[in-house]
């Protein structure tokens, strides 16, 4: 079976503050692109590594065979697809890098199938670092025979795994950022806790890892919370919005989620305090609990 190869031309769509370091690692890796982005200003850059800048979707995708989108969310995927899909034609493959809900990604999949397309949803997870050296954990949902002809091209961008069909992958991601939301919660947690019990919580973060508490939140969002750097690797407004999509799943399979719960609460109240600020601001959640506790003496880094 024939594998997407870099001699196949490539349209992405979608080139913010993640998909700009992903479509660079492609062009690097000798791949072919089209891109487009709403405001064209960030897409421009990558002309400089020989990317062709499309003016609209139905531009960008036409004449290429693979279409990548890495959009906000599930509703500007369905406008973009709707845009692009009389220029595609039959026996094309989309991918679907978003993150969106996993009933989305079955109708994705659902509405191309029916006009002869391919659909892999692969969200992704790793952040800006991640994006920027190649190694993004990828969660890809469709047929085997699909995720193998794409397996090349996403492993410019990082690991990928086939988790299932149609709409798996988001749920893989769903399941990862349930680990994260939770995790960064519960950081948080333990660096206060240290610094108003009297220890001092960076030697705490020191003395812990290595044990069964060693995480890579511990080891990247912990530092952070202890600098208390809020610019954004990922952004609180993402977070929350995968909160929210991981109780839909929940209730759609009727699994009750109680920890999720109120983790999911904690990222709400942020959209009101940060909700461009980096994840690791669930800190600053937790500090508007406790009046007086302050992690740090080191001012607020916020965007």
């Amino acid at each position: 079976m024939n594998t997407l190869t870099s001699t196949r031309p490539i349209a992405f769509l979608g080139t913010g503050l993640m998909g700009k370091p992903m479509a660079e690692r492609l062009l690097k890796a000798g791949h072919r692109l089209t891109v487009w982005n709403r405001t064209r200003a960030k897409a421009a850059p990558l002309a400089a590594l020989n990317a062709r800048v499309a003016d609209n979707p139905e531009q960008a995708v036409h004449g290429n065979d693979i279409v990548i989108t890495m959009l906000e969310a599930g509703p500007a995927v369905f406008e973009v697809l709707k845009r692009m899909l009389p220029a595609l034609r039959p026996g094309a493959t989309v991918i679907d890098m978003s993150s969106t809900r996993q009933s989305e990604a079955r109708d994705f999949h659902s509405m191309l199938a029916q006009h002869g397309i391919a659909f892999i949803d692969a969200p992704v997870s790793g952040g800006v670092l991640g994006a920027e050296a190649g190694n993004l954990a990828i969660m890809a949902g469709g047929s085997e025979a699909d995720f193998i002809r794409a397996e090349p091209i996403l492993k410019c961008m990082g690991r990928p795994a086939l988790v299932g069909p149609a709409g798996c992958g988001q749920l893989a991601k769903l399941c990862n950022q349930l680990i994260v939301g939770g995790t960064l919660a519960i950081v948080a947690e333990a660096l206060l806790l240290a610094q108003a019990g009297g220890a001092d919580p960076a030697a705490v973060r020191t003395a812990i890892r290595g044990g069964f508490a060693e995480s890579r939140i511990l080891e990247v969002h912990g530092q952070r919370m202890l600098d208390r750097n809020f610019l954004p690797g990922g952004q609180v407004k993402s977070q929350a919005k995968d909160m929210d999509n991981i109780l839909l799943a929940a209730a759609s399979a009727e699994v009750r989620l109680p920890l999720t719960e109120l983790a999911t609460q904690i990222y709400r109240d942020l959209l009101h305090i940060a909700p461009h600020a980096d994840q690791a601001a669930a800190l600053l959640a937790l500090e508007s609990l406790n009046p007086g506790q302050r992690l740090g003496s080191q001012p607020d880094r916020l965007p």
